[in-house]
C-alpha cells in the first residue's frame, strides 16, 4: 500500500499514481549495500605467467559479453595450464536480453577494476553474475565466501513465524528448480504472510547438475535465514547459485512495497524521495504525450497498411493453393496432398487461450509461436506473424505453398493456416523437446545427447535434406540449415522446419545466382555469401556445419571471439591436419563414444564444408557415408574459413533474379 501522506499532490492523479506503483520497487532497493558484490581471491599460489593469463582473462571476458545478447548462460575457457582461464557468467532468468548483455558488460568492468590482478573472482551485478578462475570450477560446488548481510533492514512483525514460512517457501522452491527438468534451474513462487504477499526466487548457474543445485540453495537458504530473517526482504548470492525474498514482486516489478519503514522515516529521505519520483513521472509523461501524439498521426496508416496486407496475402494463398498443384504437377493426382489446410480463427484462438502468455513457446524473427490444442486433442504449435511485416507475408506465402507437397518423417508438417481478420497464423505439428540449439549449446541439456542419439539427429537431418534435394517431386533448397531450425520430437528424433527461405528448382538447373542473400551467418557457403550463388552444395555446406557443431558441442556462430580460428570448420580442418581432430571431442562424449568412428563424422563434417562447391558431395553420397562405415572416404580439401563479417540474414541488394517459387525473408530469426 502506498500511504497518501508521502506522495506530492501533483502525483495523486491516476497516471502519477502509477508511475508511483511501477517504480517505488526500485527506489526500495536501496535499502539494500548496492552493488556490484564481489569475491577476489590472492595470487600467492599463481606459478604461472601472469600476463599471459591476463591476455587470456580478456578474450573469455570478450568472448563471454558477445554471447550475452543470446544467451542468458554461459560458460568458456581458453588457454593452457596453467595459465588457462575459465569462466561464465548467468544472468537471472526473469531479465529480457537486452537488459542482461548491459549487465554482462558492466560485470566485465567492475571484475576487472574491484579484482585486479587476481586469478579468481566471482562479481555479482544487480540481475547477473560474472566469475572467473585459473582452475576449472564448471559443475563443481563451492558454497564458501556466500555474500552475507544483504537485506532490507526494515523489521518484520513476528520474525519466527515469518522465517518459517520464508523458510518453506525457499525450499520447495529449491526442489522444484533442481529437480523439475523444465524448470531450468530456475523458480519464483508467491505465498501469503498475514496481509501482505512473498515473493521469492532461487536459481543456480545451468553448468550445475541437480543434486549440486540443491545442495548450493540449501546452503544459501541456512545462511539467509541466520542472518536475516528479521528482516522484510534479502538476498544471497553464492558461487553457483543465487537466492532472494521480499514483500514486492520483484521479478515483474508490478507491486510496489510498502514505503514506510516500521521504525520510521527520516523528512530528508521523503523528501529525497518525492524529488526523484517527481522528476522521473514528469519525464515519462512528456514521453507518453509524445507517444500519444505519434499513434493518433499514424494509426489510420497502419490500419491500411495492415488491411492491404492481410487481404492481399489471403488472396494470393487462394489462388496458389488452387492452381499449385496442377502447375507443379500437371493435374497428377497426389493422394498426400491436403485439401483444405485453411484453419478458422476461432479454432485457433480457443485451442491458445485466446494468445494468452501462458501458452506462449517462444519469439521468432517474424511472431510469436504458441503451444495450441484444437478440439480433436491434438497438441500445435502456432506461428503469429507480425502485422505489416514484409518478410513476415513473404515467409508465410512461401510456407503455406510448400504444405502441399512436403511429406517426410524428418521435416515438420505444417498443418494449415489462418487468414481471418488482420492475422497471419501459420499451424505446425507440436514438437515438445524444442529445437536442437536448446539441448546442443546447454552445458547441462547436452548431457542428454550421448552419441548414440547425436548419430541418430545427423541420420535424421540428412535424410530430411536428401528428401529435400532428390525424392520430393519438387527439388528444394532450404538455404537456412542451423540448429535452431531443426525440432526434436518426444523420442527426440530431428525434424527439419522453417522453409520460409527455401527455393524450388525446376528442371535441371544446378545453380542460381540471387542479389538477395538470406541465411544466417556461419551457415552459408562461401560462393553463396559472398557471390550470391546458392545450389544444393549450399544446404552440404550447412549441413556440415550442424554436424561438426553436434559431434563436437562447440556452437560456430561468434566462435572467432574466443577461439584461435575464425571458424569451427577452419578450427577443425587445422587439428585434421595436425593429427589432433580428438580434441574436438565433446568432453562429454568420452564415456560413449568410439574415436575412430568420431575421426570419421568429422571427415565427413570436413567433405561437406569443403571450400569449393564442387568438391563437396551430394547428400545422397553424405547419407551412404554415415550408413556404411566400409565406404572409403577421400580426402577432404580446404575447409571455407570466414567470408566476411556478415549479419544475420543481410541483404545486399533490392531485387531477386530468381523466377517461380522465389519468396526471400531478410530479417533476425
Amino acid at each position: 500500500m502506498i500511504h497518501s501522506h508521502i506522495v506530492p499532490k501533483v502525483l495523486t492523479q491516476p497516471f502519477m499514481a502509477f508511475l508511483l506503483y511501477v517504480f517505488l520497487p526500485l527506489l526500495c532497493n536501496l535499502a539494500y549495500a548496492d552493488p556490484p558484490y564481489k569475491i577476489c581471491s590472492n595470487t600467492s599460489n599463481y606459478a604461472g605467467n601472469m600476463t599471459l593469463f591476463q591476455d587470456n582473462l580478456h578474450d573469455v571476458l570478450y568472448a563471454l559479453s558477445s554471447n550475452a545478447s543470446v544467451s542468458k548462460f554461459y560458460n568458456t575457457s581458453k588457454g593452457n595450464y596453467p595459465d588457462e582461464v575459465y569462466s561464465l557468467y548467468m544472468c537471472l532468468d526473469y531479465v529480457t536480453s537486452e537488459i542482461c548483455l548491459k549487465c554482462i558488460t558492466t560485470a566485465t568492468q567492475d571484475i576487472l577494476n574491484l579484482c585486479p590482478n587476481t586469478t579468481e573472482a566471482v562479481v555479482w551485478e544487480e540481475v547477473c553474475q560474472l566469475r572467473f578462475s585459473n582452475k576449472n570450477f564448471f559443475g563443481q560446488l563451492n558454497v564458501t565466501g556466500n555474500v552475507l548481510n544483504l537485506d532490507n533492514k526494515q523489521n518484520i512483525s513476528e520474525p519466527e513465524q515469518f522465517k518459517s514460512v520464508v523458510k518453506e517457501t525457499l525450499t520447495s522452491l529449491t526442489k522444484r528448480a533442481a529437480f523439475n527438468l523444465s524448470a531450468n534451474l530456475y523458480a519464483t513462487g508467491e505465498v501469503p504472510f498475514q496481509d501482505k504477499t512473498i515473493y521469492a526466487l532461487v536459481q543456480c548457474t545451468r553448468d550445475s547438475s541437480a543434486d549440486r543445485c540443491n545442495s548450493c540453495l540449501q546452503s544459501a537458504i541456512t545462511d539467509v535465514l541466520t542472518c536475516c530473517y528479521f528482516s522484510v526482504g534479502a538476498r544471497l548470492p553464492s558461487r553457483s547459485c543465487y537466492l532472494r525474498y521480499e514483500l514486492y514482486n520483484f521479478y515483474n516489478a508490478t507491486e510496489a512495497p510498502s514505503s514506510t519503514n516500521a521504525q520510521g522515516e527520516s523528512s530528508g529521505g521523503k523528501t529525497w524521495i518525492m524529488v526523484i519520483l517527481a522528476v522521473v513521472s514528469a519525464c515519462l509523461a512528456i514521453v507518453l504525450l509524445g507517444s500519444f501524439i505519434f499513434c493518433l498521426v499514424t494509426r489510420k496508416k497502419a490500419k491500411k497498411c495492415k488491411r492491404e496486407i492481410v487481404s492481399q496475402q489471403a488472396n494470393i494463398c487462394d489462388h496458389y493453393i488452387s492452381n499449385f498443384h496442377h502447375t507443379n504437377f500437371q493435374g497428377r493426382h497426389d493422394p498426400n496432398a491436403q485439401k483444405s489446410p485453411r484453419i478458422d480463427l476461432a479454432s485457433i484462438l480457443a485451442a491458445t487461450n485466446n494468445f494468452s502468455d501462458s501458452n506462449k513457446l517462444g519469439q521468432g524473427g517474424f511472431g510469436p509461436v504458441f503451444k495450441g490444442i484444437l478440439n480433436d486433442g491434438k497438441e500445435v504449435a502456432i506461428k503469429r506473424l507480425s502485422y505489416c511485416s514484409e518478410q513476415g507475408s513473404e515467409e508465410f506465402t512461401n510456407e503455406v505453398l510448400l504444405i502441399m507437397k512436403l511429406r517426410h518423417k524428418n521435416l515438420v508438417r505444417l498443418l494449415g493456416f489462418c487468414t481471418e481478420q488482420e492475422e497471419k497464423l501459420l499451424v505446425y505439428e507440436f514438437m515438445p523437446n524444442s529445437s536442437l540449439d536448446v539441448f546442443l549449446f546447454d552445458p547441462r541439456r547436452r548431457a542428454q545427447l550421448n552419441w548414440t542419439k547425436r548419430l541418430n539427429i545427423i541420420s535424421g537431418i540428412a535424410r530430411g535434406i536428401l528428401y529435400l534435394h532428390e525424392d520430393s517431386r519438387l527439388r528444394i533448397i532450404h538455404r537456412d540449415l542451423k540448429p535452431s531450425n531443426v525440432l526434436l520430437d518426444y523420442d527426440m528424433n530431428p525434424k527439419i522446419s522453417d522453409f520460409g527461405m527455401a527455393r524450388i528448382f525446376t528442371g535441371s538447373e544446378g545453380e542460381t545466382n540471387t542479389a538477395k542473400i538470406v541465411g544466417t551467418y556461419g551457415y552459408m557457403a562461401p560462393e553463396y555469401a559472398m557471390e550470391g550463388l546458392y545450389s544444393i552444395k549450399s544446404d552440404v555446406f550447412g549441413f556440415g556445419v550442424l554436424l561438426l557443431e553436434i559431434i563436437t558441442g562447440k556452437r560456430n556462430t561468434g566462435f572467432h571471439r574466443s577461439n584461435p580460428a575464425p571458424s569451427l570448420q577452419a578450427y577443425a580442418w587445422q587439428l585434421w591436419n595436425e593429427g589432433k581432430a580428438l580434441e574436438l571431442m565433446d568432453p562429454l562424449l568420452i564415456d560413449s563414444c568410439c574415436r575412430d568412428e568420431f575421426l570419421r563424422y568429422i571427415h565427413i563434417g570436413l567433405l561437406c564444408v569443403q571450400e569449393d562447391a564442387n568438391d563437396r558431395p551430394t547428400m545422397s553420397s553424405v547419407v551412404v557415408m554415415l550408413k556404411n562405415e566400409t565406404v572409403t572416404l577421400c580426402q577432404p580439401q580446404r575447409a571455407a574459413f570466414s567470408m566476411g563479417r556478415f549479419t544475420d540474414h543481410y541483404e545486399i541488394g533490392p531485387h531477386d533474379s530468381v523466377n517461380g517459387l522465389s519468396i526471400s525473408n531478410i530479417g533476425p530469426r
